[in-house]
């Protein structure tokens, strides 16, 4: 089993901030693959489904970004999971727009979701960082980050959403560096 995280802030209201980016991803890979419906459990909302055979809980923690490790940590425990059966989609500044990059483990980068889901499991889960881009003054970030999409982003969000989507069945088969390839080739630019 994997518990398939994507990080977020709850409620109609943040729905499409960039800060989102992750909720989107991991709703896109449910619907994608055909999860069940949406309930809540563990501080957040999950659905369950199979993907290459494995059994795959999908969850967006309903606690806020800042406490997102209290609904990671409640999951993991109830299903006496290892940190290495959590899969983390979530926004990455550093990284320019609709680029993704995985790695296993490593610092939070001053992403509180990740600190809080760091302080909860420790570091040794895999995180999907989805680059949203960084608005140029670090005094900027807060607005930047909680602040809806702009229509011009549909032009890559969708393809990456998509793109992880399909691809994700690569990461449940301990394939991370085909996913990110087959996410690269999918989203990189036309030839």
């Amino acid at each position: 089993m994997l518990l398939l995280v994507g990080l977020g802030n709850p409620g109609a209201d943040y729905a499409r901030h960039r800060h989102n980016i992750g909720f989107m991803a991991v709703e896109e890979i449910a619907r994608r693959h055909g999860f069940g419906p949406w309930k809540r459990r563990f501080q957040g909302q999950t659905a369950e489904g199979t993907v290459a055979g494995d059994k795959i809980l999908a969850l967006e923690p309903l606690t806020y970004m800042n406490l997102s490790g209290q609904s990671v940590g409640a999951a993991l425990q109830f299903f006496k999971l290892k940190p290495e059966q959590v899969i983390v989609f979530h926004d990455e500044l550093d990284l320019p727009p609709g680029k993704m990059r995985m790695k296993k483990g490593g610092g939070h980068g001053g992403h509180n979701g990740l600190r809080s889901i760091d302080g909860h499991i420790g570091k040794d889960y895999h995180r999907v960082r989805l680059g949203i881009g960084h608005p140029g003054d670090k005094n900027l970030v807060s607005g930047y980050v909680l602040h809806d999409f702009a229509k011009a982003d549909k032009v890559w969000l969708d393809p990456l959403l998509d793109a992880c989507a399909d691809a994700f069945p690569l990461l449940v088969q301990g394939q991370p560096e085909n996913f990110m390839n087959k996410v690269a080739l999918a989203t990189g630019p036309a030839r």
